[in-house]
């Protein structure tokens, strides 16, 4: 029986314009970067280099116009909430669930597999939740991709077809990336844990990174160009020649991800795209000369860019040098949050141009959001809603949406999942627990909201808001009727009683909605039985 039969005839509504040909979706979840980040969303305040300050400095505020375009020719969310931290919001987006389903409560903090002999020996998530959003996608007949960052491990147990991982050091990478030195790699020193910049050979005070950035470590998963399912790149003796200091992560990424998109136009399949860059998150700049131990900007820099207006035009790098001593020759921008912005927006239009140069632009669901909030500012912060407040951008003219531009509703990157079943088609049995709720009724009929709260976690932290109440990691109270010029600084309720009768309303829904979720303590790890007997995905005639 599928779920919610109001919410599947409206979506079968919205469905029936559509042409002959599934629409192609394209997913990018950015990494780090708070919603105050993008110009659309209007804050006062954004981060700027070199450790992520918060600056009113309009030198580095970002600049997107396309993104600007998208956001008004399509929408945005302007109170969208994933989680406060990489791990459980990529769980989040993956699953449609919250950690009480998955177990990931924080990067640090997951439940234990059943039966597992240790604490590091976490439940995946295609065991806790085996209907990810992959394999939705698959069940609907897409071809599917997986680009970017993982953070886990069976990335193959996902449902993608291929993927191209940045950095390729997961449990499936069986010897060490052979191409590049760009690596703070976990050693030992006098006996103690130290961390090393394998270029250099100078010990740093970091954590252990295989680079993603420039001269990254990419791994393929079954590409046809490949002899086995996971092998390294570069893997063909062209590709071995041009890789090298001016090889830059996202833009590999990117080559591979379009190089999918064409085979699969041509063989007249639709494909989901799961584009999870690593722009926005930090990186150990190893063009940058060391300062002891300290790095001397938090986001390494990108190819420089520039708009005219109507296209972008990009400088191909010139990197030269060796051992930590590497001069740019001005073709690689400054450190900064706003230049990993600026970059994003530039392949925002590639992706277009692309799109265009397929035929397929009116045929396409684009969707732009992010995993967490800011390093330094936001990420891992349960205050307010620093760590949980991100992007939400749709643009798809093939779903004739009845909305446009800014829209001042609610929205969970748990919505993502239900939202692309709803678009490919796929029904979730009601036996399967689905926490997220399609954005498909809202965004394709008059209804004028879309959920009456979001949630976030935090180890046994929660994070609640609804329109006019926000309830942060510390159970401290903000009213939310009026939107602050820096995104956060809302009120603080001190008293409950002393509050409107709308917040004493929403008070109580939302007081009656966290129990539900708070298991921490009490359910932290998987059940004995696991995940139990799941019922299949089916294709909604």
């Amino acid at each position: 029986m599928l779920r919610a039969a109001a919410v599947l005839i409206s979506t079968l509504f919205s469905l029936s314009s559509y042409s002959a040909t599934k629409p192609n979706i394209v997913l990018i979840y950015a990494d780090d970067i708070s919603a105050r980040e993008f110009p659309v969303y209007g804050s006062s305040k954004w981060s700027a280099p070199p450790y992520g300050e918060d600056s009113s400095d309009p030198k580095y505020r970002a600049k997107t116009p396309v993104l600007d375009r998208l956001a008004k020719e399509g929408l945005w969310i302007k109170t969208a909430w994933a989680t406060t931290i990489c791990s459980p919001s990529r769980a989040m987006m993956m699953t449609g669930r919250y950690a009480h389903k998955h177990k990931w409560w924080h990067n640090s903090d997951k439940g234990q597999a059943p039966g597992a002999k240790n604490k590091k020996q976490s439940w995946p998530l295609y065991e806790s939740s085996p209907h990810t959003i992959g394999h939705v996608a698959k069940a609907g007949g897409y071809a599917t991709y997986w680009a970017g960052k993982t953070q886990m491990s069976g990335v193959d147990n996902f449902g993608f077809d291929e993927a191209v991982f940045t950095p390729g050091e997961n449990s499936e990478a069986s010897t060490p990336y052979p191409y590049s030195d760009f690596t703070i790699l976990n050693t030992k020193r006098n006996g103690k844990k130290a961390l090393i910049n394998t270029d250099t050979g100078v010990y740093v005070d970091y954590y252990q990174q295989f680079g993603w950035y420039w001269q990254p470590h990419v791994q393929l998963m079954n590409h046809p160009t490949a002899k086995q399912k996971f092998e390294w790149w570069p893997n063909t003796a062209e590709s071995k020649a041009n890789y090298g200091l001016n090889t830059f992560g996202p833009d590999v990424e990117l080559d591979f991800i379009f190089d999918f998109m064409q085979r699969k136009h041509e063989q007249n399949k639709p494909f989901f795209i799961y584009h999870t860059t690593h722009l926005g998150h930090d990186g150990w700049d190893f063009f940058s000369e060391e300062i002891g131990k300290k790095k001397r900007q938090k986001w390494p820099g990108t190819p420089k860019v520039t708009w005219d207006g109507k296209k972008y035009t990009r400088i191909a790098p010139n990197v030269t040098g060796d051992k930590g001593k590497y001069d740019t020759h001005g073709t690689v921008t400054e450190g900064g949050m706003h230049n990993h912005v600026n970059y994003l927006d530039y392949q925002v239009w590639q992706y277009l141009e692309k799109f265009k140069q397929m035929g397929i632009e009116n045929n396409t669901v684009f969707i732009f959001a992010a995993d967490n909030g800011t390093s330094f500012y936001g990420k891992g912060s349960t205050k307010s809603q620093r760590g949980t407040h991100v992007p939400l951008i749709i643009y798809a003219p093939v779903l004739d949406m009845t909305k446009q531009g800014e829209q001042d509703v609610l929205a969970n990157m748990a919505d993502i999942l239900p939202t692309i079943a709803d678009i490919t088609g796929v029904g979730i049995p009601n036996s399967y627990e689905i926490n997220g709720q399609s954005l498909m009724p809202f965004l394709t009929s008059t209804k004028p909201n879309h959920r009456d709260w979001i949630y976030a976690y935090h180890k046994d932290q929660q994070l609640i808001r609804s329109k006019n109440l926000l309830i942060d990691g510390s159970g401290k109270l903000y009213d939310t009727t009026e939107h602050p010029d820096d995104l956060i600084s809302f009120p603080v309720i001190k008293e409950i009683n002393n509050a409107s009768d709308a917040i004493k309303k929403e008070h109580k829904l939302l007081q009656s909605v966290l129990p539900r979720f708070d298991l921490h303590h009490s359910e932290h790890d998987a059940p004995d039985e696991g995940a139990g007997v799941v019922e299949s995905l089916v294709i909604k005639k």
